[in-house]
C-alpha cells in the first residue's frame, strides 16, 4: 500500500475518533457554532498530524528498503511545508502586532461617560489630582468615576456617609517606570488623606487595567465611606495577552506595599491594609507576596481576598503555603457560621467549575483532582464530564474564552463570573459589620450600581 494511502487512512481513523470523543460535556456553555465546529477542528488537526507522521514513517521505511523514492524526494515536501509555515507565521506575527497596537489604543481611549474629570477631590483624575483623567486610561477612569455616594450608603445601611471615599488609580501611561507610578500613587494617597481612613484596600488590576469596583463598593458602603482604595496599571491588553507582564506587575505591587508600610510606620494611627486581586490580578498579587503569611506580616496586611486565580503549579504551591491561615470557598454558603479564632487572613474564592482556575498544562496528560474516577463532581461541573488525554485540555482551553458571560445587573455565580458571591465573601473576608437584612439591601444596591455603571460606559458621545 502506498505511504500516502496509509497516512490518509490512519489520519481519518484517528481524527474521527477524536471528533467523537470531543463532543462531551464542558465546564461552561459555548456558542452553538463553536460547539459544532470544535470536534471537526480538533479531529482534523489531530488526524492530519497523525496521518502525516504515519505517511512519512511509511515512506522512509520504503525508501530504506529500496522500494520507494530516495531521501531527497521524501524530505523535499517536508522542507517546502516548513517554508510555507515559516512565511505564514511571519504574516501572523505582523498581523498580531497591528492588532495589539489597536487594542492598546482602545485601552487608552475614554468612554464619553467617563471622559470628564471627576468632581470629587478624593479621587484620581480630579482637578487637584497629580494624574489627569486622560492618564488613567479607559479602565482607570471607570474605576475612579464610580465611587459610591451618600445615597448608596443610606440605601443599604440606613446611616449617613461619614466621609467621601478615596479612590486612587495610576494608569500605565502616567509615568515611564514602575518607581514613578508608585510615587504618583503615594502622592495621591497622601493628598486624599487615605492614611487617615479606617481601611486601605490595595487592588492588583487585570492586564487591561481593569480593577473590579464591586469589592470596593462593598467596602465603601459598609464603612460609611471611611476607606480608601488604590490600584496601579501595568498594561492595556486583556489578561490572556498580558501573562508576560506578571513579573513587572508583581514588582509594582511589592514596591507599593513597601511604600505603604513605610508611610504607616511613621504615623500614630494607621488604616487596616487589605488586599484584593481577581483573575490575573490575583496571580499578580500572590506573586508579589511569595512567602505568603510571612510577607503579609512584613507588609502589615490584615486580610487578603484572591478571586478566580488562574490555575497552575504556582497557584497550588501558594495555596499550600497559606493553608494554616486560609479558607477556600466556591460560594458564600460554604462560609462557616462560626469562623475559627483568629479568623482566616487569606481568602480564596474559586468556583469548582471555573475553567480559568482549572486550566493548566498538566491537564494535557494527567487526570486532575476535580475529575476523579469515582464520579464525584464539584458544583457546576457536569456529572458526565470525564478526563481524556489531550481532549479535556483542549476543551478547558476553549472554556476559558467563554468563562465570563456578563449581563449588567444579572449577577451569576458561574464559571469566571463571581459577582453574585462578592457581597457576602468580601464582607466576611474583611470582617465588615453586617446583618441579614443589610446583606439583602447590599446585594440589591450592588446590582443597581453595576447597571448604572454600564449605562455610562455605553452612553453615546
Amino acid at each position: 500500500m502506498k505511504p500516502s494511502v496509509v497516512g490518509l487512512t490512519a489520519g481519518i481513523a484517528v481524527g474521527a475518533g477524536v471528533a467523537v470523543l470531543s463532543r462531551g460535556a464542558t465546564l461552561v456553555p459555548w456558542p452553538s457554532r463553536v460547539r459544532a465546529a470544535f470536534p471537526v477542528v480538533l479531529g482534523g488537526m489531530v488526524g492530519a498530524s497523525a496521518g502525516l507522521k504515519v505517511g512519512i514513517g511509511a515512506s522512509l521505511a520504503r525508501a530504506a528498503a529500496g522500494k520507494g523514492p530516495g531521501p531527497v524526494t521524501t524530505v523535499a515536501p517536508i522542507l517546502i511545508g516548513a517554508g510555507v509555515a515559516a512565511g505564514t507565521a511571519a504574516a501572523v506575527a505582523y498581523g498580531r502586532d497591528v492588532l495589539l497596537a489597536r487594542m492598546a489604543e482602545e485601552g487608552r481611549g475614554l468612554d464619553p461617560g467617563f471622559a470628564t474629570p471627576p468632581l470629587a477631590e478624593t479621587v484620581s483624575g480630579s482637578a487637584l489630582s497629580v494624574v489627569s483623567v486622560a492618564e488613567l486610561g479607559r479602565e482607570g477612569a471607570r474605576f475612579v468615576g464610580t465611587a459610591t455616594t451618600a445615597a448608596d450608603v443610606r440605601a443599604v445601611t440606613g446611616l449617613e456617609q461619614v466621609k467621601a471615599p478615596v479612590r486612587v488609580f495610576v494608569g500605565v501611561d502616567a509615568a515611564q517606570t514602575v518607581e514613578q507610578r508608585v510615587g504618583l500613587a503615594m502622592a495621591e494617597l497622601r493628598r486624599t488623606g487615605a492614611f487617615d481612613r479606617s481601611a486601605l484596600l490595595v487592588q492588583a488590576p487585570a492586564g487591561s487595567g481593569y480593577a473590579n469596583a464591586t469589592p470596593v463598593d462593598v467596602l465603601e458602603i459598609l464603612t460609611l465611606g471611611d476607606c480608601a482604595a488604590v490600584a496601579i496599571g501595568y498594561g492595556l491588553l486583556p489578561s490572556f495577552l498580558s501573562l508576560g507582564k506578571v513579573a513587572v506587575a508583581a514588582r509594582t505591587q511589592r514596591l507599593l506595599l513597601e511604600a505603604i508600610r513605610d508611610e504607616v510606620s511613621i504615623r500614630h494611627a494607621a488604616p487596616r491594609i487589605l488586599l484584593y486581586g481577581e483573575s490575573l490580578g490575583a496571580k499578580v498579587q500572590e506573586a508579589a507576596v511569595p512567602a505568603g503569611p510571612l510577607d503579609l506580616d512584613g507588609y502589615g496586611v490584615a486580610a487578603a481576598l484572591w478571586v478566580g486565580t488562574p490555575g497552575g503549579r504556582d497557584a497550588d504551591v501558594f495555596h499550600a503555603l497559606c493553608a494554616a491561615e486560609s479558607i477556600t470557598v466556591d460560594r458564600p454558603e460554604q462560609i462557616p457560621a462560626d469562623l475559627p479564632s483568629p479568623r482566616p487572613r487569606v481568602w480564596f474564592l474559586e468556583h469548582d467549575g471555573d475553567p480559568v482556575v482549572r486550566f493548566r498544562p498538566a491537564l494535557l496528560l494527567n487526570r486532575p483532582a476535580w475529575l476523579p474516577t469515582d464520579g464525584t463532581r464539584g458544583r457546576n461541573i457536569p456529572a458526565s464530564m470525564t478526563w481524556m488525554p489531550g481532549i479535556t485540555w483542549a476543551q478547558a482551553m476553549v472554556d476559558t474564552f467563554f468563562a465570563t458571560n456578563i449581563k449588567p445587573g444579572d449577577f451569576q455565580s458561574l464559571g469566571h463570573d463571581y459577582r453574585a458571591d462578592l457581597g457576602a465573601v468580601v464582607t466576611a473576608a474583611y470582617d465588615l459589620p453586617i446583618d441579614a437584612p443589610t446583606a439583602g439591601r447590599l446585594d440589591e444596591r450592588l446590582r443597581s450600581i453595576e447597571v448604572d455603571r454600564a449605562a455610562r460606559i455605553s452612553a453615546p458621545a
